[in-house]
């Protein structure tokens, strides 16, 4: 299982950026798939999880109405649109493979995820 993100960049608040994940090594289509970030200093933090239809998705509520979640299930990719950025939106952004099959337990649980990429740096500034 390998899952690979790029995206990420600095930009100043108020402007956008696409992460992308690519996923491969396992059956992509039959599982939901999530995006959690860490801040410097700070724990693992869940952003958003969509289901392996891609769709419903869900969102923290710090980035509800700017963070979109989406997925290609024929290209296996994962994405993150991220608009009207804000400074506490730097950190790093990591995508997660969720250990069930076409469910998941609680999809906001670090622990409910069994695979992970190695990040995308994402910095705002002022």
């Amino acid at each position: 299982v390998q899952l690979v993100e790029s995206g990420g960049g600095s930009v100043q608040a108020g402007g956008s950026l696409r992460l992308s994940c690519a996923a491969s090594g396992f059956n992509f289509s039959i599982h939901y798939m999530a995006w959690f970030r860490q801040a410097s200093g700070q724990g693992r933090e869940w952003v958003s999880t969509i289901t392996s239809r891609g769709g419903p998705a869900w969102y923290a509520d710090s980035v509800k109405g700017r963070f979109t979640i989406s997925r290609d299930n024929a290209k296996n990719m994962v994405y993150l649109q991220l608009e009207s950025l804000k400074p506490e939106d730097t950190a790093r952004y990591y995508c997660a493979k969720n250990r069930g099959v076409r469910s998941s337990r609680n999809f906001q649980d670090p622990g409910d995820y069994d695979y992970w990429g190695q990040g995308t740096q994402v910095t705002v500034s002022s």
